[in-house]
C-alpha cells in the first residue's frame, strides 16, 4: 500500500499522481506489495526532522527513512520518503521547471534510497534510467 500524506497547506499537491508515480516505480523493481509512505511537508518540519535524524539544523529537500523489511503484521514496510515543498519550489525556479517536476524528481530521488542506492554508487545513473522510464508513460 502506498500512503501519500500533504502536511503543508501552501501549495496545493495531487496527491493521486505522486501515488501514481510510486506505485510505478514499485512496478518497476518488482517489489511484492511493499507499504511506503510519502510525506509533503513545511520547511519547519522538514529541518526538525534532519536535525533530529542527522544532526544537521536546516532545511533540505528530501529525506528517506528506510525500513525494509517484514513487521509482525506481516506486512513489508520499505519506508519513508519525506519532502519538503517549499524548498522544491525553491529548486524549481533554480532549474527552470515546474514545481510538480522537482516533486516528481524528488519522489524518484527518495525512492531510490528507499530501495539502498546511495550518492556515488551508480545512484545517478539508476536515477537518469528511472526518469527516461517514466517519462515515456
Amino acid at each position: 500500500m502506498t500512503e501519500i500524506v500533504n502536511k503543508q497547506k501552501k501549495y496545493k499537491i495531487n496527491q493521486k499522481k505522486y501515488k501514481t508515480l510510486v506505485e510505478n516505480l514499485i512496478q518497476q523493481y518488482r517489489l511484492k506489495n511493499p507499504e511506503v509512505a510519502l510525506a509533503f511537508v513545511d520547511t519547519r518540519t522538514i529541518k526538525a526532522l534532519n536535525h533530529k535524524f542527522l544532526k544537521t539544523n536546516k532545511p533540505t529537500d528530501v529525506l528517506s527513512f528506510p525500513l525494509g523489511e517484514k513487521c509482525v503484521d506481516g506486512k513489508f514496510y520499505l519506508g519513508d520518503i519525506i519532502i519538503c515543498v517549499p524548498q522544491a519550489r525553491q529548486q524549481s525556479s533554480r532549474f527552470s521547471h515546474s514545481l510538480e517536476r522537482e516533486l516528481e524528481f524528488l519522489t524518484i530521488h527518495g525512492f531510490l534510497h528507499l530501495l539502498g542506492f546511495d550518492h556515488g554508487q551508480g545512484f545517478e545513473e539508476e536515477e537518469k534510467k528511472i526518469r527516461k522510464i517514466l517519462d515515456k508513460d
